[in-house]
């Protein structure tokens, strides 16, 4: 990636942040971000091997959506990335899906390259990470990074251990060997282990299985089942993500013949990349 679109989206990032609730270092919470800028956000846990994320805009809507049941950490940067296409990617209308391979960075597809730099940039940016190792690590520069270090940052910017592992050595803060060492660690410790003892956020390290789905979708339900896209049971599952019943929505539903329908909520859900 050339330097110069590098700057760009550095820029675009910070302009992003800028918007943000910012801790001492990280964004306290990007979900809430992502849903006061107006994207219509959906979190649902559609299982490991499921897709991660996709973005996509329908009718005047920007809708993203992240897969619960992927870790937080990698969820957040899941969301991160896919608010980079919004940002840089959606002046020719385009979707996106992402799964576990754009999201680990080994898609050679240059938009996937490009929203991955501009999620870590959001996530930790240079400054920032500068500051938090020179005031909360060491301002010694010869002294080495712990795993135990790493499970703070981890924390502080709510960022998976390999995550913030490249975001250092991208920055020039760790070598390959440093990492190498670092990775081992992880592995002997256990990145569960190494949060509690950092008294840092545990839950960073495991699926939330959130869902959340904007209440606008409720109607977008209603008219496919109006229009026998979708079955009974599948309206009262999404309903239930609502806390609503049946009866709670009879005013707005159509008198139509029952069909036969193996439509869940997660081809639901998915029918939206459409």
């Amino acid at each position: 990636m050339q330097e110069s679109i590098k700057r760009e989206i550095r820029i675009k990032a910070d302009s992003f942040r800028e918007k943000c609730k910012i801790s001492r270092y990280g964004i306290m919470d990007l979900f809430k971000e992502c849903e006061r800028c107006g994207y219509k956000l959906i979190r649902y846990p559609l299982g490991d091997n499921a897709d991660l994320g996709f973005a996509a805009k329908k009718d005047e809507d920007i809708i993203i959506f992240t897969n619960s049941s992927s870790r937080l950490s990698r969820e957040i940067f899941t969301l991160a990335h896919e608010i980079g296409h919004v940002v840089l990617h959606f002046g020719d209308g385009s979707s996106f899906i992402d799964d576990s391979i754009t999201i680990a960075g080994k898609s050679t597809d240059e938009k996937e390259q490009e929203a991955n730099y501009f999620a870590a940039c959001l996530l930790m940016p240079a400054d920032d990470v500068s500051r938090f190792l020179d005031l909360e690590v060491s301002s010694d520069e010869k002294v080495e990074l712990s795993a135990m270090d790493i499970a703070r940052i981890m924390s502080e910017f709510s960022v998976s251990f390999d995550m913030a592992l490249n975001r250092l050595e991208s920055l020039g803060k760790i070598d390959s060997n440093q990492r190498l060492r670092l990775d081992n660690e992880k592995t002997e410790k256990k990145v569960g282990n190494l949060l509690r003892s950092a008294s840092g956020n545990v839950r960073l390290n495991i699926p939330s299985e959130e869902i959340g789905i904007p209440y606008e979708f409720i109607d977008y339900v209603i008219y496919n089942y109006n229009h026998n896209a979708i079955p009974k049971e599948t309206l009262e599952e999404a309903l239930d993500c609502y806390q609503l019943s049946f009866d709670d929505i009879s005013d707005k539903i159509k008198i139509c013949p029952e069909e036969e329908d193996n439509t869940n909520l997660e081809d639901l859900i998915g029918g939206l990349e459409d």
